[in-house]
């Protein structure tokens, strides 16, 4: 019995073995096959997220090329802006230059001369007022360099007349420049003298009512009281001599020391307007007949009616000339020109 039913159980086993290994085989295939297929379905995740990343960079990059285009397109209308104000402005300037022109010559009258190059404008006028008479030369400056304080025979302590400076250093316009004085052994001018940027007998502090005017290394006229050698070397001068007094400062007229006050003398004044340009003078005197001189109160006021902004008495007297195209304009009150300790001239 127990036979029998061990029979029953073993031989369907038996054929059905093959069956039952297959069918297990299979299930294990499925199962790795199922593994495997993790990581291709992972692979291509991660594919479609590159390729994802890649299109946004894309779009990202086109967003920047069109920023930096509209950047550029900006820049470029700022910049045309900008050239179209700087015209503007320029054209403004240059309007108002006119204008401001137009104002001196209408209060200094008809020009009787001019001189034009590439590095200065000269014109030249008639001062013809109630006593005195002389003459004024507008300078519009182009280039500082034509500017030059000329030392008597380019030595210090020599002596030379205007004319000998001008015709000697192939000037268009000079003048006399500042005050000087008897050492005992040779003439040496007052204060500081500055040429081409040096002080040629060292500093001096001013003394007094005793200033230094010149031109900077820019073309400005500078000038004032200097008591340290520092104050007056930040200016930057380069070319300059003293005398005394101040006439015009900043617009405004300065006190005039009381022995100046009231005597008419030849007069030598270099100063400056608002716009830059030079005004240059010189007055007659000691001459009943043509010119008694004026006295620098009133010669204050003149400057200060021609809209004079700086103005600075130079030494005067039998000094005081003026000369223009190699001929000497004024009358010097000596009958013949005096030799002086430098000169200030003009380039051509």
């Amino acid at each position: 019995m127990k036979l029998r039913i061990y029979l029953i159980i073993i031989i369907p086993i038996f054929f059905l073995g093959p069956f039952i290994g297959s069918s297990l085989a299979l299930m294990g295939m499925d199962n790795h096959t199922y593994q495997m297929s993790l990581p291709a379905q992972e692979v291509s995740q991660c594919i479609e997220e590159l390729e994802k990343g890649i299109s946004s960079l894309h779009q990202n990059a086109a967003m920047v090329c069109e920023s930096a285009a509209e950047l550029e397109r900006e820049y470029q209308e700022q910049e045309q802006t900008l050239e179209e104000l700087a015209i503007i402005s320029q054209s403004h300037k240059e309007l108002s230059d006119k204008l401001y022109e137009e104002r001196i010559i209408a209060m200094l009258g008809p020009a009787i001369d001019s001189y034009t190059s590439d590095k200065v404008n000269i014109k030249l006028f008639k001062l013809d007022e109630l006593g005195y008479r002389g003459y004024i030369a507008k300078v519009k400056l182009l280039d500082p360099s034509a500017v030059k304080v000329v030392l008597g025979q380019d030595e210090l302590g020599g002596l030379e007349t205007t004319s000998s400076a001008v015709s000697r250093t192939g000037a268009i316009l000079g003048v006399n420049g500042g005050g000087f004085f008897n050492s005992g052994e040779k003439i040496l001018p007052i204060g500081n003298t500055v040429v081409d940027g040096e002080f040629v007998s060292g500093f001096h502090p001013s003394n007094g009512d005793v200033f230094f005017t010149g031109i900077s290394k820019n073309g400005k006229l500078i000038g004032g009281k200097f008591y340290e050698k520092e104050s007056l070397t930040q200016l930057n001068p380069q070319q300059g001599v003293s005398f005394l007094p101040i006439l015009i400062k900043a617009g405004k007229p300065q006190p005039v020391p009381e022995e100046w006050q009231s005597t008419k003398q030849p007069r030598t004044i270099i100063g400056e307007y608002a716009n830059g340009d030079f005004i240059m003078i010189v007055v007659d005197g000691r001459q009943s007949d043509w010119s008694s001189g004026v006295t620098l109160e009133r010669l204050q006021n003149k400057l200060a009616e021609l809209g004079v902004k700086e103005g600075y008495n130079l030494d005067g007297g039998g000094s005081s000339t003026m000369v223009f195209k190699g001929q000497v304009l004024n009358r010097p009150s000596d009958g013949k020109e005096r030799k002086v300790s430098n000169n200030i001239v003009i380039m051509p």
